[in-house]
């Protein structure tokens, strides 16, 4: 007979790992499994220490965190450790942040972060101390499909992870619960009250935790100050506008302070990050159908070597305030590619391309990779290579 975790024990002989980040979420996870008697022990991760951040609303894994989640294990009356991990966030999460932005694309920390730290280095420490299971609190859920688990959609669509998940692997979700991925926000709240947790009513971890203020910009110049080089803002037409102080400072499908005024809205069209220059043109040139991907991670039935030389048909998402659109998915010799049945704009390389099979509560997670490269329309790629083929500098000398 399995648990309600799906092995064949005992609460009381199954050892779960709990990660422990000092939110609501994480904590009502391990009240939940201390109540169902299962051996639980609470881990928190200590990731970075970087003043401000440690005390701004919506951090996470630092300072004020690790307190209140020592005091939720107080309370629930089960071991607590906080293990030193901030050496390990810098090289995986943190340097990748800002050489992703230095390199003229858009992170996502959150992903790195999961696919690295959380579920690599974290499930290796869980295995150490003999535990059976890694429990988290993001909204997501897994069950068994085919004799191994698969990765779903929330019933909480407004809350789900999975766009942070993809890079999860299927040896990792054999060893992974997720016990909200079945609730709404407010009946975890609820819980966290009926349990007694200081952090019922705490407010959510947000993105970018571990950057001071939330201004990243600053940071990265601070740590790579050498990497922070001024260029040419130019118009797709070739015109140069302007000048910025560093490529790190956009992102492409940017309106909003970009530092020109042509008396028409501009948006950032593209970033070249070797020549310094940011590109810029109408909303209309962001307009994308084709993404190349690379990290492929793979959690659909079978092989990925196995898909139908000319694709399969599924759900794309580009973004994680976006929705997944119908899209296909192909995987040849010459790369990863998938093609959107509809127009997506602002789609930055850098970013995550997550595969869904179907949309909405309990659709499963087919995995994804990184942008690498977003096809824009003819008449914008044909403008963006006359730009390339150009040297930097050659309007200004």
């Amino acid at each position: 007979m399995l648990n309600s975790l799906g092995l064949p024990k005992r609460p009381a002989d199954t050892k779960v790992i709990v990660a422990m980040s000092g939110g609501v979420d994480s904590s009502v996870v391990a009240g939940l499994l201390a109540r169902e008697g299962y051996d639980v022990v609470g881990i928190t991760l200590q990731l970075y220490d970087h003043g401000a951040a440690t005390h701004r609303k919506g951090a996470c894994c630092a300072g004020q965190d690790i307190h209140d989640a020592r005091r939720v294990a107080e309370r629930l009356g089960i071991a607590h450790y906080v293990l030193d991990y901030e050496e390990r966030f810098r090289h995986a999460v943190i340097d990748t942040f800002v050489d992703t932005y230095v390199a003229g694309k858009t992170p996502v920390p959150c992903a790195s972060c999961n696919q690295t730290v959380k579920f690599a280095d974290l499930l290796e420490t869980a295995r150490e101390l003999g535990a059976d299971l890694l429990a988290t609190g993001h909204y997501v859920a897994t069950r068994e499909v085919g004799g191994r688990r698969a990765l779903f959609t929330p019933a909480d669509v407004e809350r789900d992870q999975s766009y942070f998940l993809f890079g999860t692997t299927e040896a990792q979700l054999d060893l992974l619960r997720f016990p909200l991925g079945g609730m709404e926000k407010a009946e975890v709240r609820r819980i966290a009250r009926e349990l007694g947790l200081i952090v019922a009513d705490k407010a959510d971890s947000q993105d970018i935790c571990f950057v001071p203020t939330g201004r990243y910009a600053e940071m990265i110049e601070r740590l790579r100050p050498d990497a922070v080089e001024p260029g040419e803002i130019v118009h797709l037409d070739g015109r140069v506008l302007g000048r910025h102080d560093g490529v790190l400072h956009y992102t492409v499908g940017q309106r909003r302070g970009i530092g020109v005024a042509l008396g028409e809205p501009l948006y950032v069209i593209h970033i070249d990050a070797a020549q310094r220059r940011v590109v810029v043109g109408p909303r209309d040139a962001l307009a994308t159908r084709r993404l190349t991907l690379t990290g492929l991670n793979w959690l659909g039935d079978g092989p990925v070597a196995a898909l139908p030389p000319d694709g399969i048909d599924l759900f794309a998402r580009v973004r994680s305030t976006r929705a997944p659109q119908p899209a296909r998915l192909v995987v040849s010799d010459e790369g990863v590619f998938v093609d959107l049945a509809g127009e997506e704009t602002g789609v930055a390389p850098g970013q995550a391309c997550v595969l869904y099979e179907a949309v909405g509560p309990g659709a499963r997670v087919l995995g994804g990779g990184w942008i690498d490269a977003a096809s824009q329309g003819l008449e914008a790629e044909a403008a963006l290579r006359r730009l390339a083929a150009r040297p930097a500098e050659a309007a200004l000398a």
